[in-house]
């Protein structure tokens, strides 16, 4: 793995760096609506919420907001840190990975969960979520989207994905594709709920803040997405939440959150130093 972008020759800057989409989208508070987005889309393939059920801590309460934090930590360090910290990261979820395996009750059949194709699903229900947050919220007009999806693909290949779209044209092409063999569970109406619901040990400002937030994410997926949960998917909900999430930006700007990770800050720090976001 190269660094791709760097201010100086001797800076390490992982993946992408400062001139890079992915840092400056990365950056805003209100992509953490569509990081719970993704969670809910996600659960909507059949064998990766089984997988998931079987092997998760997400679904134990006493375990699932450390898990969560856990997940939170990995996409941080897979965006913003150096190529050691990225190998080291995605080393262990793939070892991780590897070694789980799931079991299909109705048909008696086995998959792994480091199986390409379902870690495809994965990243693409991610990365679909945070563009799509990002440009309903103004971070991003259609060009700086396409940008992303494409850098994005590099956060694939670390994990073991393979073929990761690289336009919004094949995302959408790819969700066309995949939509048949989609479906609501067991698993995914419990872990949904539990996510919405905050049904786990977390602090009091997580707890109170996590449903609406995980509302919100519900109500930016896709019209199918959101009637394969028994929603209407109604086109005034689609500019509801275009309009929710534009003034939730405009408030997370003007309220000083909780202290940045050391790698964001470092971001931060490169990126005024490259002149790519101001001081």
């Amino acid at each position: 793995m190269r660094s791709v972008t760097a201010v100086a020759d001797d800076i390490d800057t992982g993946l992408f760096g400062p001139h890079s989409v992915t840092w400056r989208v990365h950056l805003e508070p209100v992509l953490y609506v569509g990081g719970l987005r993704a969670l809910i889309l996600q659960a909507l393939h059949p064998w990766v919420m089984l997988g998931t059920y079987q092997n998760s801590a997400l679904f134990d309460p006493a375990k699932a907001f450390a898990r969560f934090v856990r997940t939170a930590e990995f996409v941080g360090i897979r965006t913003f840190g150096t190529t050691s910290e990225v190998e080291a990261a995605a080393g262990r979820v793939r070892r991780i990975h590897a070694k789980l395996r799931g079991h299909d009750p109705a048909t008696g059949r086995a998959f792994r969960l480091d199986d390409p194709q379902g870690l495809l699903w994965v990243h693409c229900g991610e990365i679909d979520s945070y563009v799509d947050v990002a440009v309903r919220a103004g971070i991003l007009n259609d060009a700086d989207a396409d940008r992303y999806i494409a850098e994005s693909a590099r956060a694939a290949e670390v994990v073991g994905a393979a073929d990761a779209p690289r336009s919004r044209a094949e995302m959408k092409a790819y969700f066309d594709e995949i939509r048949p063999r989609l479906r609501l569970t067991d698993e995914a109406i419990t872990g949904t709920t539990n996510l919405m619901t905050a049904r786990m040990p977390a602090p009091v400002a997580v707890k109170l803040t996590q449903p609406p937030i995980a509302a919100l994410g519900f109500a930016s997926m896709p019209r199918w997405a959101r009637r394969m949960y028994g929603s209407p998917g109604l086109p005034t909900t689609d500019l509801s939440t275009t309009l929710a999430l534009k003034a939730l930006r405009a408030t997370l700007t003007r309220i000083p959150g909780p202290p940045e990770p050391p790698h964001m800050q470092r971001a931060r720090r490169l990126m005024v130093e490259a002149g790519t976001l101001p001081s």
